[in-house]
């Protein structure tokens, strides 16, 4: 793909999408988004999210499947190119509703779920906890059952969307002393006695993050995604198909920063010429262009894996994240570069795309988790 092609001509001509996920892309990248990065605006964004049918990827009309995860990472990758803010809230819905969708109750789902994929309420995955980041065998959240349901006890941590939640599925461990820990999944509302909502986290860019703390929560029956053993399955398996969306939406930014710097650096005159005629700049921009489109196509080769069900769909899944993460990173820093003084004003497009481009080397899984399970893949 030329960088000088619009991003739309990129997505009619890839040959790992089909007609809709074009059709998808296009819609994201034409919508008019709510101005801001509060709660206001972010229930804003998600309700145009829903209104141009980005959200019922995620199991709108109670389907009980995972989203097609070649049209996940087209969306991604156009609404992460225009807002990234937007692209957070549509990745964070999908994160909370999918677990819904599969593994959720007729009445939970009546409930919650169509309602988060009109964008009408804010969802959250509640998996990290204060020491249970990458090393999930240290989750410390407890679920003791009682009549009617259950009781949780523990914190969790470092969670999108917990600030605005409406609803979040928190996973516990049911069996503490068992050979096999048991896992569940359950769907905690905002007001249930016992939960509290910890104070917002700062990051280096706008995302609504905070945690949970549970004292005593009770939770109905009906609240319990699946068995009482499902959730860490059920929470890995959202992940894997979620996980080349990641790289998607660090394809979208960096592509951004590469169309700013082409053309900062075509109008920028020193020393007599503009900064595209000097060739130590140029070989930059030329390397930009290939490692970013080399990531790309892993990415789509990685989603039409996992839409197939291919064997080394989790391997290709990890290769992509830590591909597209790791060069989308490099390609902002080049891109801002650049620029010079200029990139680092802050609010402009490129000092934005460098603060929020970093997490993605991080959530969902670090890059050097993605090594350990490429390893893990090689080796059998």
């Amino acid at each position: 793909m030329k960088p000088t092609t619009s991003i739309v001509e990129h997505f009619q001509s890839n040959p790992l999408l089909e007609t809709r996920h074009r059709r998808l892309a296009e819609q994201a990248l034409e919508m008019r988004l709510p101005e801001g990065e509060d709660e206001g605006a972010g229930r804003a964004v998600l309700g145009q999210l829903g209104k141009g049918g980005m959200l019922s990827l995620f199991g709108g009309g109670g389907r009980d499947r995972l989203p097609e995860c070649r049209a996940l990472c087209a969306v991604r990758e156009a609404l992460a190119y225009r807002s990234p803010f937007a692209d957070g809230l549509l990745a964070v819905q999908g994160l909370g509703c999918v677990p819904l969708a599969l593994a959720g109750s007729e009445a939970i789902k009546r409930r919650w779920l169509e309602a988060a994929c009109s964008g009408g309420v804010v969802a959250a995955f509640a998996l990290t906890e204060p020491e249970a980041g990458s090393d999930l065998s240290s989750l410390s959240t407890r679920a003791r059952r009682i009549t009617g349901g259950y009781e949780l006890e523990g914190e969790k941590a470092f969670i999108s969307n917990a600030p605005w939640m409406d609803f979040a599925i928190v996973f516990a461990v049911l069996d503490p002393g068992g050979e096999q820990r048991a896992v569940g999944a359950f769907v905690i509302e905002r007001g249930f006695p016992g939960l509290e909502l910890l104070e917002p986290t700062e990051l280096l860019s706008a995302h609504p993050l905070g945690g949970l703390r549970l004292q005593g929560c009770r939770v109905p029956e009906e609240n319990r995604l699946g068995s009482e053993s499902q959730g860490l399955d059920l929470a890995l398996k959202v992940l894997e198909c979620f996980r080349p969306s990641v790289g998607a939406a660090a394809l979208g930014m960096a592509q951004r920063a590469l169309e700013e710097a082409l053309e900062f650096v075509s109008k920028r005159i020193q020393f007599g010429r503009p900064l595209a005629q000097f060739q130590g700049l140029r070989f930059q921009l030329a390397e930009c262009a290939t490692e970013l489109e080399a990531a790309r196509l892993l990415v789509y080769r990685a989603a039409l894996a996992v839409d197939a069900g291919e064997r080394d769909a989790a391997l290709l899944s990890s290769m992509a994240k830590l591909k597209a993460t790791e060069v989308a990173q490099w390609v902002v820093d080049r891109s801002l570069q650049l620029h010079g003084a200029r990139g680092l004003i802050k609010g402009s497009p490129t000092e934005r795309l460098y603060r929020e481009v970093r997490a993605l080397r991080i959530y969902e899984g670090t890059s050097e988790i993605q090594k350990l399970i490429i390893a893990r893949e090689l080796l059998g």
